[in-house]
């Protein structure tokens, strides 16, 4: 069956851009039996009800909240009837490699205090009696006796200590040096032995501050992302990290804008400001831990492939949206069809369905590594980081595409079940009617209004969309979300309504999928695939406006095969061998820079810029090699992050390199194709690529 009509492809070629009719609101892909149990039985309640739960820990990798986190996942799932949830275990301590992510060692923290105190106090805590205490608490009892002023306490709240920061029992003078990530920063001041105050990220800074200049320790206002609402909150405490492989161990806290705001004016003014900083916490040997369960599929040839709900359980407390969200949501997606087919409301699907709680990032490279059965099985992923934001928060829901270098039909599943919740959730908003308004009794009323976006980067979707496993993924997420990653991510900003609407696009999308088969497969695919193509046209004709005429019809060909690449993705999903050819001359002998042909190694798998740890700075460096200029290059719509990744994907032994740096052009603007022949070669010599003759 081809999900593309060949009138679609031909329209879209010669550049006109075609409306698909207006459907009646009738369910998609799904019968509308199944779609209402599915609508009746979401509950965004029973979802923000676990949100709640997760968020009491303090999720950071290998730590014990994640560890508490992960079992009050593990316990939800086996009451809920998954017989078989397991947390899945898995060394880190910085030397092992799962693929392209070295496992960083488990960190946590006990305590940690900042405070502002009296040139007195280093006298005073020199001749304390009390030397066996870890905490400092005897400085501390005399600070909060002497009047002294308590700027951070990690028992409140946990966010203040930045992620990796060492043990530490430090008073020393703070010092201004704005940004701190610039040696020009530094001109003038000594910083040997004082804790410095910075803008930037800790990590940013700790080589220049503590490895060049001799700093104690750092104190960071590093904002939240520069959205419309930058800098419009003082009082938000973002989540701070320092370099986990960094060999200038430091501590770090974070602080507001409204506090560092006062310190840089009082420091401005020539007055003295001497800080005490205590913390136990630190590094140390530890485990992955991924959760995970499955509802087993009831087709003999088919139930060894999965269909798997992916988030990320790590974030500091309370990383309410971000993404306490995303896990209660597939959460009670697994607590839904387990309940819907145990009851006979819902069929067992063919496939297997498992859902995976694991490390952002860099729990999923190790997962995919560590049990390659899992990559080879599963077929599609439903990822959700962000699903939850209410009003206040700002946040746009989108459901993201996959990568150009990546076509699939998955894809237009979510946004055939994300369109009808648009139009039935906009419906019931504007007349108090609608067949499935998917409201939940403690939420919004707000229509859904998601968003059908191109592929962007930033969660775990990238994993498994990454070359070495080539595994299509839906992501739904927020974007943007004013208070993530900051103290005020709460659950008070969630939404009951967004979470049951996200949790039903998830659930029926990855439902469709696991019941999708030869015999069931539908013409109800060609409908939504004629509006997706009307989408893809439109989004074509946006981005060849001011090109010149060969860019133009470069990226008409990008797109035209990118269509046909979803064609044959349904087919390779129902079983059909996919096509490997694309038409390329190989190289030859004295072969021109756009004529050579790359092949990805078969390891290291995942992507080369990880979480916490850069797989192709290190081995660049090791190998002598300057960094590629790719990797600064700003295009229209990307920047040089998407076109290394997206490069290193189109090398598929297939595409010279010209068609390689069309296809990156015409997903993210224009580029030089030298930029894309060096990269290219200097992932050769590391041994990510290697050359097809």
């Amino acid at each position: 069956m081809r999900v593309f009509t060949r009138l679609a492809i031909a329209l879209l070629v010669a550049g006109v851009v075609f409306l698909a009719a207006g459907r009646a609101q009738k369910p998609p892909l799904l019968p509308e039996k199944e779609v209402a149990a599915l609508a009746n039985e979401l509950s965004g309640e029973t979802a923000k009800r676990n949100l709640e739960g997760v968020a009491r820990f303090h999720r950071q990798r290998g730590s014990k909240g994640f560890h508490e986190a992960a079992e009050f996942v593990a316990e939800r799932l086996e009451a809920y009837g998954l017989q078989d949830a397991a947390i899945l275990q898995f060394p880190a301590d910085g030397k092992i490699f799962y693929g392209t992510q070295r496992s960083r060692p488990a960190w946590d923290a006990d305590f940690a205090e900042l405070w502002e105190v009296a040139k007195e106090v280093n006298e005073v805590k020199e001749k304390r009696s009390n030397k066996s205490d870890p905490h400092g608490v005897g400085v501390n009892e005399w600070l909060a006796a002497s009047g002294e002023k308590k700027m951070a306490s990690y028992e409140a709240e946990p966010i203040v200590l930045a992620e990796d920061s060492e043990s530490a029992d430090v008073t020393a003078d703070l010092v201004d040096v704005g940004e701190g990530t610039k040696e020009s920063d530094y001109a003038g001041k000594d910083v040997k032995g004082k804790i410095v105050l910075v803008s930037a990220q800790p990590g940013a800074v700790q080589d220049l501050a503590v490895g060049k200049f001799g700093a104690a320790g750092i104190v960071s206002y590093a904002q939240n992302q520069k959205t419309a609402w930058w800098g419009e909150d003082e009082n938000l405490i973002r989540w701070g990290h320092l370099e986990t492989f960094s060999p200038n161990k430091t501590f770090a806290f974070m602080v507001s804008l409204q506090t560092a705001r006062r310190l840089r004016e009082r420091l401005a003014q020539g007055e003295e400001i001497r800080l005490h900083a205590v913390a136990k916490a630190g590094q140390h040997a530890g485990n992955y831990e991924v959760v995970t369960a499955a509802i087993r599929g009831a087709d003999r040839q088919l139930q060894d492939e999965e269909i798997a709900f992916s988030c990320h359980l790590d974030h500091q407390r309370p990383g309410a949206n971000d993404n306490a969200s995303g896990c209660v949501t597939i959460l009670e997606v697994a607590r839904t069809l387990q309940k819907l087919i145990a009851e006979g409301k819902l069929a067992r699907p063919a496939r297997t369905i498992r859902f995976i709680w694991p490390p952002e990032i860099e729990g999923t490279v190790t997962l995919l590594n560590a049990k390659p059965e899992f990559a080879k099985r599963i077929k599609a992923v439903v990822h959700m980081d962000m699903v939850g934001g209410g009003p206040e928060t700002k946040a746009v829901f989108h459901v993201t595409r996959g990568p150009m270098s990546l076509p699939s039909f998955v894809h237009d599943v979510a946004w055939a079940f994300a369109e009808f919740v648009n139009e039935q959730s906009y419906k019931f908003a504007a007349t108090g009617k609608a067949e499935f308004p998917l409201v939940a009794p403690e939420g919004g009323k707000e229509p859904l209004g998601a968003a059908d976006s191109a592929y962007t980067l930033g969660s775990d979707h990238q994993v498994y969309q990454d070359s070495s496993f080539g595994i299509p993924a839906i992501y739904l997420n927020d974007w943007p979300d004013r208070y993530i990653p900051t103290n005020l991510d709460t659950a008070a900003y969630i939404d009951p309504t967004k979470l049951k609407r996200a949790a039903f696009i998830g659930a029926a999308s990855g439902y469709f999928l696991a019941r999708l088969n030869v015999q069931n497969a539908s013409s109800g695919l060609e409908l939504s695939s004629e509006a997706r193509s009307a989408r893809l046209a439109a989004r074509m004709f946006s981005r060849i406006r001011g090109l010149s005429k060969a860019e133009e019809a470069s990226v008409k060909q990008v797109f035209t095969d990118y269509v046909a690449g979803s064609d044959e993705s349904l087919q390779a999903f129902l079983g059909a061998p996919r096509s490997t050819s694309s038409g390329t001359r190989l190289n030859a002998n004295n072969a021109k820079p756009g004529e050579l042909v790359f092949a990805r190694t078969a390891t290291p798998k995942g992507p080369l810029e990880v979480f916490g740890y850069d797989y192709f700075e290190e081995h660049r460096r090791a190998a002598g090699v300057a960094t590629p200029k790719l990797l600064r290059y700003e295009g229209l719509w990307g920047a040089g992050e998407e076109y290394a990744y997206e490069v290193l994907n189109f090398a598929d032994g297939q595409r010279n390199t010209q068609k390689i740096r069309d296809a990156v052009s015409a997903e993210y603007g224009p580029v030089p194709l030298e930029l894309v022949v060096e990269y290219l070669l200097a992932a050769e010599k590391i041994g990510v690529v290697e050359q097809v003759k």
